[in-house]
């Protein structure tokens, strides 16, 4: 499985690039924006992305919006932009995941391995293959959603892994951290608000879709599908 490391530091990205291999992926690297999308256009084969917000040319951003017109490959930004509209900023526009640098490797191949099991359906095995709520078709085996109409919405692994929970428990409220142990599979160690604005993405997918509001938020406690 390939993993593409992209920062303009060349000393990060052969950092990450040895724990990479220690974990017994296969590193492919790149350092700048156009390289990388160079890199993934060619490479079928690549499963996820490590990206930098602050290169030269082509920022992280400009790279994760012209990849998620056409793919939904986890990306997880690796930044010395540490505020909470920068983080905002970056999940907005669709990354997976955040984490700040000066960063402990380790904790970037955590965050790694979550992804890719997110990405490769290991979760969710006793869950229904099929759900239906309200105007939406929702197919787990495929990652599929759907209207009524039969359009498909394009949905990262997270923010289906997020609908995937609330919708397969209808009317039970979620917290943040239930949503981010249960769907990032790891202990909550992150502000709510990475929760939250995936939520809000997904939210904006579904209604521009349909027209309706299928999660609900319970201020205060957190959110849920209501059928």
């Amino acid at each position: 499985m390939k993993i593409l490391v992209v920062d303009d530091d060349k000393e990060i990205v052969q950092l990450l690039s040895i724990y990479i291999k220690n974990e017994g992926y296969e590193p492919v690297l790149a350092y700048s924006g156009k390289e990388a999308l160079t890199k993934l256009a060619t490479d079928p084969d690549i499963a996820l992305m490590i990206l930098d917000i602050m290169m030269p040319h082509m920022s992280g951003i400009d790279v994760i919006k012209q990849v998620r017109k056409d793919s939904q490959i986890p990306i997880i930004v690796v930044s010395a932009k540490t505020t909470d509209m920068d983080k905002i900023q970056g999940l907005i526009t669709g990354a997976d995941d955040y984490v700040a640098k000066p960063f402990n490797p380790l904790e970037v191949m955590a965050r790694v391995k979550s992804l890719l099991r997110r990405s490769q359906h290991q979760v969710m095995n006793n869950e229904p293959d099929v759900l239906e709520v309200g105007p939406l078709t929702i197919q787990k085996d495929s990652h599929e959603v759907k209207t009524l109409t039969g359009k498909q919405i394009q949905l990262t692994a997270l923010e289906f892994g997020i609908l995937y929970l609330l919708a397969s428990h209808p009317n039970r409220v979620f917290s943040a951290d239930e949503i981010f142990e249960r769907v990032w599979q790891q202990e909550s160690i992150v502000s709510s608000k990475t929760v939250m604005v995936h939520v809000s993405h997904l939210r904006d997918k579904i209604e521009e879709a349909t027209g309706e509001k299928v999660i609900e938020t319970v201020w205060g406690v957190g959110y849920k599908v209501e059928v």
